[in-house]
This record gives C-alpha cells, structure tokens and sequence, in this order.
C-alpha cells in the first residue's frame, strides 16, 4: 500500500497483546490522536514510577517481616532448644545419678515451674479470649434480633408498610423473637459453663448478665404487651353476666379459648410459646443466680396464665366492690369462674405448656394458683383493712369479730374448694401427703404469712369465741360428768370427732375435757392449711396452745387441793372432784401426746426452732411438750395429796392399835376374841381404807388408781414397820399370831387390785416371815449372820430381801423372847 501524500510512511512494529492493543484503539482511534502520544507517553512513566516505588516498598516491608519472623523463630527455637536440655539434664540426674545438681535442682524447682506457669497462663489467656469473643459474638446477635423486632412493630405501628406486608413482617417478627431466646438460652449454656469451670471470671459473667438485663428489659415488655393484644382481640375476658346471679351462683361463661379457631388459634399458640420460652429462659438465670448467692428457689407463676387471670381478675373487682357487704358472693362467683374456665384453660394451654417443655408447671395449678392469688389481692386491698381497722379502734366487740370470722369460714371453705379442683388431677398420680403438701399454696391464707399483725388479731378473735363457749358450757351441771354417764346433747356447735371420744371412758375422763379438746383441735385444723409452717406454729401457740393452759387454771381452781387437806373423814366429795379432775388432766395429756407424734406437728416443732428436751415425767420430745409437763406435774401432786390424805387418815384412825403395840408381847391378850379375828382397833382404819379406795376405783382412771393403791400400800408397809416392829417389842406366841391375822386382813383391803397384795409389803412380808420362825431355824440364821461373811445372801436364801441386818438381828431377838 502506498502511503498518503505528505505522509512518511509508518515503521513496522511487532505483534502488540490483545490489552495492549485495546489501550491504543482507545486512545488512538484516528490519526489526529497521535498529536496526544507525547501527553500519554508522561502519564505511562508517571504510572510506571509510582508503581516501582509501591514495589520497592512491598519488598521493604516483606523483608522486615520476614526478619520479624526469623527472629521470633530463632528465639523460640533457642527457647525450645534450652527447655530439652534443660529436661535431658534433669533426667539423666535424676537416673543415673539421684543427686540433683546444683544446676538441675534449679531447674527443677525454679525454672520449669514459672514454664509451666507461663504455658498455662497463656492458656488461659487464650480461653478467656475465645470464650468472650463467643459471648460478644452471641451478645451481638441478641441485640440485632431484638432490634429488629422492635423496629418491626414500630414500623407496623406507624403503618410505614402496606397492609399486604403485614402478615409477613410479623412472621419475620417472630422468627427474629425465637432466635433471640434461642440465642439468649445459648449464652445461659455458656455462662453455666463458665461458673462451673472458670467461676474468677466474674467480671466478665457481670457484663454479659448486665447486657442481657438490659436486653430482657426490653423483650419481656414487648412479648407481654403483643400477647395482651392478641388476647383483646380474642374477646378476652369475657362478660361475666352478673345479672344472671341467683344464691351466690353464676350461669355458665362462654369462654374465647374454646371458641378460638384457624389462624386466631395458631396466632394465640405462637404467643403463648414464646411467653412461655421467655419465661423458660428467665427461670433459667433466676435459678443459677439464686444459687449462686445461696438462696432457696422460689416457685415461679406462669406468665401466660397470670396474663389471662389479670383482666378478667381486673372485671371481677368491679363486682366484688359491690358485695363488700355480702362477702359470700365474692368467694362465690371467684370460684364460679375458677371451675367454669378450669376445663378449657387445660385442655387449651396444656398441650403448649408441654410443646414449649415447661415440665414444672401445670396449667391447671397454674390458673387455680393466680385465681387465689387475684382473690387475695381483692381481700387485702379492700377487705380485710377495714375489719382490722374497726378491730382496733372498737376493741373487739363481737359485732367485729363476727365478721372476721365470718370472713375466716368463707376463706377456709374457699381453699379447701380451690384446692380440691387441684387435687382431682394430682392424687392420681402421687400420695394424699404429697398432694397436701403441693396444694399448700393454693391458699388465701398466704396473705396471713405476709400479714403476721392480721394472725395476731384472727389468733385473739379464735380464743375469745373459743373461751365464750367453753365458760357456756363450764355453766352445765353436766360438765365434770363422765361421759358413760351423760347422754347426748351436751356439746354445742362442736361436731363430733371419733378419735378424740376413743380413749375417753377409760379415762374416765369429765364431759368438759372432751369439750377441750374438741375446741383446741377445731382451731388447729382452723389453720391447716397454710402455706408456711411457721406461722401455723404461731396461730396454735395463741389459740388451741393458751386454750389449754387456761384450762389448765380452771382444773386447778376445781381441784381445790386446800379443802382436800382439811377434809374430814367422811367427805367424799373433795375426793371425787380431785379424781374428776386428775381424769380430766391425764386424758388431756393423753391426746397432746397423740397429736405430737402426728408429721405435722414434728414438722412444726422444728420449724419453730425449740430445744427438743426429753420431759422427765413424760419422756416425750414434743410440739406441746411443755403443756404436757405441767399437765403431768398436776396429775403428780394431786395423786400425792390424796395417798397423803388416806394415809393421814388410816394413821388416825388406827391411833389406839399402835399405842397399844406393847399388848402383843404379853401371852394372855387384852382382846377376848380368837387370834383368828381382827383387832377391834383396826377394824375401823381397815373399813375406812377398803371403802374409800373402792369408792375412787369407781371414779378414778385405772393408770392413776394402780399408782395411787400402790403408794398407799407402800406407805402402810413402811408405818407399820416403824410403828409395830422396830419399836423394840418382844412379840409373845399369841401375839405373833394376832399381828399375822392384823395383816392378812390388811392384805384383803388390797386383794380386788391383785393377785398377791403382800408383794406390796415387803417390810411387814419379810417380818411376818422371821416372827413365826421355829427355834432351830433361828439359831441357825443366828449362826450364819454372826460369821460376818455373805450375811445379805444368808438373808436372801431365808425369803428376806427389804429389811437390813439390824432390822433382821432386832426381830429375831423378839422372836426368842417368845421361844
């Protein structure tokens, strides 16, 4: 080709890279840009300048690196190196040698430790370094998910979306809302890990709870607040309908939760689980932290639940305002509405308490719990403050006490209904003592645990009506009857309790006792179900415990020991009122011993926190141990002021028969009876004696009549010894004769009460036994006393085991005057 005119031609060039020849198209489309070439050629070196410098110094830093590394490799290469020889000198002197060097024994105890403390301490540095970019990483994501949901609902709110986006916003809502309290369960696992393994890392286990704090602060509002308006558009709380209440009874309430169907269902599931999760997740933290500071856990309520029972709770306030005056329509319609949404409320949220693996909790306990708890918070806010108040400031009338407890009777009654509606599901599956024990909290009297003035004023208005009736029926000619002996009708507004009459007759025990115990128990079972131990062990204490001290008082006014120590002979009515009232203390103790044993009362004892002392007289470590030590102490001292006054008596009366003591030594008797016949003055001691102890075996309960003949028996036995035989009186043949027909006819007086009455008079039994000894067998007693040498067991093969080796010596030179 020829080149143009003018032009010089153009000089070949070698084959140019498809870049390079794209470079020049662009810049050289015609020959007109050629007159740039000299401009482009300056930008090219510019470029290729600059980016000879970036070369240069990628090369600088790569060499400065790469002598970083040498370095710190050679350094740890030296430091490896250092450590081997280090351990092959420590193995081979301790080896072969087994003497450490100087330089070894360094290593040993210097050096390799602060190694080995150094490796963990950048172990542990590590970890914590991991372990926090983990929990940042999870904090992180909770509070993006939070986020989001809260800018969701706003955005709903604002109406910033169309309409059509609604449904699906509040499905990301949703999904965003689990995530968070998945996320959030995450961090919990990692927390519990932390404080199992690394509990210093304190600090940083505070700033993740006080990020997620923060973080809860704002979830749980928001989940309750779109929950309470899912429940408004259900239709919840329904109508309550009160005009259709007739006798304190409701007609049936249509309940939403039943009615509820399709996408209203499934949207109240997804916010009943995610309530529930949240809730899981809290119970979670509250339980490590609990135990973390040492406390005890505390039952959780079910915030679902409490959700349905608040505005429903909130609509039947309005009618309980009314009734202030008619509370028995309150207790009523609370427990209308418990019973008539018990039903749907199971079936409905039971199988998402399940799906949502809440296994502590049961929708049934759950909504029968805050019912109680919603009625409670009506009676202390509007009921019981005004009663207190009028209490005070009235002193107790009885209009006042009246009320309270009637409000008292509505309350017991009421728990015991709430609680059978628990019990109905749960004694299916597990004991009556268990179920008692978690339906104890299904109570209204739970507001008395956090009340104890209220306890102290129901304790006061339960003795004074208590002690009204019992002062009633202390008025009854009756009341010291026994029982066997008084026919029905006696007891007023106290219904009969089987146990309490199965020991009564062999007691022997007055009608009134029994009317004690039947008034203490009432108001120990006025108080069975609370809640709490401890005040139940305050409320008795008050009640049925100064009950029955004051009971107490009146036996012992009733008693009337003085007049018993200056009765006359002949008047039995002293003695029958001390045996009317020994029955009455030793049936009393008898049921307080009883009741003790009982678990509660165990239970009660320890809660209380006493001293179990062993009582000497009862031998019992008990609830009302100490009533029973007074009781018993009573029941001593009466039982010994009457053996005192029939041995007084029997002394009196057998005056002239001891004063004449001395006529037994003489062969020829005053008396011109036989020595088979009783001595004319004994006779009327022994008819005095036979006839007053037949007389209180008839009244008196058998356990104290055996101890009391047997005191008496015991006392005679020693009176007669002292009187009779170690007075220094040398016994004739015949005068032998008549003391042994004296104290037969003694031991007839005893013979209706045992089989052998002369056991119980060892003195006189061992006496009798040497006075009609023959010559031979008391030369060789004699003979066998005067060695000195095992003179108790010499006695012991002759029958003599109650008198001493004077007392025996004494007797025997009686016996040889008449030999």
């Amino acid at each position: 080709m020829d080149a143009p005119d003018g032009d010089a031609p153009l000089p070949p060039c070698a084959e140019l890279s498809t870049q390079h020849a794209a470079f020049l198209d662009a810049h050289f489309a015609s020959r007109e840009d050629l007159s740039s070439a000299a401009d482009l050629s300056s930008e090219l070196d510019r470029r290729c300048a600059d980016l000879d410098g970036d070369l240069a110094a990628l090369r600088g830093r790569i060499a400065r690196l790469a002598v970083s590394w040498i370095y710190r490799s050679l350094g740890t290469k030296s430091l490896i190196q250092k450590s081997l020889v280090k351990l092959e000198n420590l193995s081979v002197c301790t080896s072969q040698y087994g003497v450490q060097s100087n330089r070894s024994r360094r290593t040993f105890s210097e050096e390799l430790p602060w190694l080995v403390k150094e490796v963990q301490r950048m172990e542990n540095i590590r970890e914590y370094v991991g372990t926090a970019l983990q929990l940042e990483v999870l904090v992180g994501d909770l509070e993006d998910s939070v986020f989001f949901v809260n800018h969701q609902a706003r955005n709903v709110l604002s109406g910033k979306i169309s309409t059509s986006s609604v449904l699906l916003e509040t499905g990301r809502s949703r999904e965003k809302l689990l995530h968070a309290i998945k996320t959030m369960n995450n961090i919990e696992d990692v927390v519990i890990d932390i404080l199992k393994s690394r509990p210093q890392w304190g600090h940083l286990l505070k700033s993740v709870d006080s990020r997620a704090d923060r973080t809860l602060a704002v979830l749980r509002p928001k989940v309750i607040a779109d929950h309470r308006s899912l429940l408004a558009s259900l239709g919840w709380p329904p109508k309550l309908l009160p005009t259709a209440m007739g006798d304190g009874e409701v007609t049936s309430i249509p309940n939403p939760l039943v009615l509820m169907q399709g996408a209203k269902r499934e949207n109240f599931a997804h916010s009943f689980l995610s309530l529930c999760a949240l809730q899981h997740l809290q119970t979670r933290r509250e339980e490590r932290k609990q135990k973390l500071l040492g406390l005890e856990e505390k039952q959780s309520r079910l915030w679902a639940i409490d959700e349905l029972v608040s505005p429903i709770g909130a609509r039947m306030e309005y009618h309980f305002t009314k009734w202030i005056q008619q509370p028995e329509l309150i207790f009523a319609l609370a427990f209308k509405v418990t019973r008539d949404f018990l039903v749907g409320v199971e079936d409905v949220l039971q199988p998402l308490i399940d799906k949502a693996r809440l296994v502590a909790f049961s929708a049934r306990e759950a909504w029968v719990f805050s019912m109680v708890l919603m009625l409670s918070g009506f009676l202390v806010k509007k009921v019981l403050p005004p009663l207190a108040e009028s209490y005070r400031e009235k002193g107790g009338k009885s209009e006042v006490s009246t009320s309270w407890l009637n409000i008292m009777d509505l309350i017991i009654a009421f728990d015991s209904r709430m609680q059978s509606l628990v019990q109905s599901e749960t004694c299916l599956y597990v004991g009556s003592d268990i179920v008692q024990c978690l339906t104890r909290g299904v109570s209204v009297l739970n507001i008395f645990c956090e009340k104890p003035e209220w306890l102290k004023i129901w304790a006061k208005i339960e003795f004074k009506d208590a002690w009204k009736k019992f002062k009633v029926e202390l008025r009854d000619e009756r009341a010291w009857v026994q029982s066997s002996k008084c026919g029905n009708g006696f007891y007023h507004e106290i219904e009969s309790v089987d146990y309490l009459l199965a020991t009564q007759d062999d007691h022997k025990a007055p009608l009134i006792a029994d009317f004690v115990l039947k008034v203490a128990w009432a108001m120990i079972e006025r108080c069975e179900k609370f809640p709490s131990l401890l005040p139940r062990v305050q409320f008795i204490r008050s009640t049925a415990g100064k009950f029955i001290w004051c009971f107490l008082k009146v036996l012992i006014s009733h008693c009337r020991i003085e007049e018993l120590q200056s009765a006359s002979f002949d008047d039995n009515d002293v003695i029958m009122r001390v045996c009317g009232s020994i029955n009455a203390a030793s049936y009393v103790e008898y049921k307080l011993v009883e009741w003790s044993d009982d678990v509660n009362f165990l239970d009660m004892c320890f809660a209380d926190g006493m001293e179990r002392h062993e009582n000497v007289d009862t031998g019992y470590n008990c609830f009302f141990g100490e009533e029973i030590k007074s009781l018993a102490e009573l029941e001593t001292n009466w039982l010994m002021e009457m053996i005192a006054f029939l041995l007084q008596q029997f002394e009196m009366l057998s005056w002239d028969y001891v004063d004449n003591r001395h006529s037994f030594g003489f062969e020829q008797l005053e008396q011109v009876n036989t020595p088979s016949v009783v001595s004319t003055d004994l006779v009327i001691a022994l008819d005095a004696l036979g006839s007053q102890l037949t007389s209180i075996r008839r009244i008196l309960n058998p356990k104290d009549f055996m101890d009391m003949w047997r005191n008496i028996a015991d006392g005679l036995d020693h009176f007669l010894f002292r009187s009779m035989l170690a007075s220094d009186i040398c016994f004739s043949r015949k005068g032998i004769v008549q003391f042994t027909a004296d104290m037969r006819a003694l031991y007839l007086v005893f013979q209706p009460f045992c089989a052998r009455p002369e056991a119980f008079f060892p003195c006189i039994r061992d006496s009798l036994r040497l006075l009609n000894m023959n010559k031979e067998e008391v030369k060789h007693l004699q003979m066998a006393l005067s060695n000195n040498v095992k003179q108790i067991e010499c006695l012991h093969v002759c029958g003599i085991s109650h008198l001493s080796v004077g007392q025996v010596h004494e007797l025997l030179r009686s016996v040889m005057c008449k030999l």
